[in-house]
């Protein structure tokens, strides 16, 4: 690994893209990126799929050897233990993603705020895991939140139901804290957000005033992110505190406008793709431009906004693994980035979801998806595996 701290990525590099695969492993995956490719299976796909689940066939071990073999680390931390190894050799960190959602008893939220304080004790003293993840709704129930966001009254019951959620949160960060781990709280549905914001800001102002512990996540396909995190920066500013940023497009661009259809109300969404591009890299800039009070992770597919933080960190004169800058993808997806990029000596980490089969089959048929809507996305990813199998003569 040239560790030059003025080489710049190429992310045409398929060497390094796929270093890491073997020659099955680049077949494997050219072959499912195909079959991902086809926009019929993609839709069909979780209908049949979560059919054979209920009805008990034994396809489990069918889906565990291939999408889930590429998107997902296992179904338990132990089981992550191979792609967290596979990953360091190439430079890149590990995101342990506990990816279980959907779920509404108490017990379950109390399950899922231990595994989540697992994800960090494995990560303490592991610098092949940096930084951990979770959801507000992997701990609390939905339909609260979305309550609490629309300012309706709660009831006792839900009053103390809410204190739960805030302990869980607590217990999770004070854990990052104690193990200087930091961790990432990851936004949703815009009707349930300005909650998450609030608990990730009294997060911040906790457990951010030594050092970056806690990020709150910017979905710039909003057209009001941009406003909300420089107005938090001026709070962290004006408070003592570090303002940690994951920075992403976002995540359910179709949902949020169809819901914004049926109620009526103006959709939260940008007009376009270019605005949410123009946005996510004005806050690359803004973020750089305060990088000793704000630090960032920029969750990014896109290879223009990696090249500009590259481009903005040189321009600024800011060594390459600067701690208040990572860049993150997602397991599976974008190894031309991530690890050219770690091969450039940047600090790099990918989401590596795991959990039971079935109950990661939802964020499984979400990668899918946005690989088919993401324009190209797939056709990229196909190529430069071609490109390599080609390489290797294969």
């Amino acid at each position: 690994m040239d560790l030059s701290p003025n080489k710049q990525p190429n992310f045409d590099n398929t060497e390094v893209a796929f270093r890491q695969k073997s020659n099955t492993e680049l077949k494997k995956a050219y072959w499912l990126f195909k079959i991902i490719a086809n926009n019929f299976l993609t839709k069909v796909g979780p209908a049949i799929t979560n059919f054979f689940l209920n009805i008990g066939l034994p396809i489990q071990g069918a889906i565990k050897a291939t999408i889930f073999q590429q998107f997902c680390g296992g179904e338990t931390i132990a089981e992550c233990d191979k792609a967290i190894e596979q990953l360091h050799k190439g430079g890149v960190g590990t995101i342990l993603d506990y990816s279980v959602e959907g779920e509404e008893e108490e017990q379950v939220f109390d399950e899922t705020c231990e595994e989540i304080i697992r994800t960090i004790v494995r990560a303490d003293g592991d610098i092949k895991i940096p930084i951990t993840v979770f959801k507000i709704t992997g701990i609390g129930r939905f339909a609260l939140l979305q309550k609490l966001d629309a300012k309706e009254t709660l009831t006792a019951t839900e009053e103390a139901e809410y204190d739960k959620v805030k302990v869980r949160c607590e217990k999770i960060c004070q854990t990052a804290y104690d193990k200087g781990v930091p961790i990432m709280i990851d936004a949703e549905e815009t009707w349930i957000q300005d909650t998450i914001d609030a608990l990730a800001l009294d997060m911040m102002r906790k457990f951010n005033r030594e050092r970056i512990i806690v990020y709150n996540t910017y979905q710039m396909y909003r057209h009001d992110k941009l406003a909300d995190m420089k107005a938090d920066h001026l709070i962290a500013k004006a408070d003592g505190f570090i303002l940690g940023v994951k920075m992403v497009r976002g995540a359910y661009m179709e949902k949020e406008r169809k819901r914004a259809a049926e109620m009526g109300y103006p959709s939260p969404i940008q007009p376009d793709k270019a605005a949410s591009d123009r946005d996510y890299n004005e806050s690359l800039r803004y973020c750089v431009d305060h990088i000793e009070e704000i630090a960032i992770v920029a969750g990014t597919h896109n290879e223009d906004s990696s090249r500009l933080l590259t481009y903005l960190l040189e321009e600024k004169n800011i060594d390459h693994n600067h701690p208040h800058v990572y860049f993150a993808q997602l397991l599976g997806m974008s190894d031309n980035l991530s690890f050219n990029l770690a091969d450039s000596n940047y600090n790099v980490a990918k989401y590596v979801p795991y959990g039971p089969i079935k109950a990661v089959m939802p964020y499984l048929f979400r990668r899918a998806q946005e690989n088919t809507s993401v324009a190209g996305q797939t056709g990229r990813e196909l190529g430069l595996i071609e490109r390599e199998l080609k390489r290797r003569k294969l």
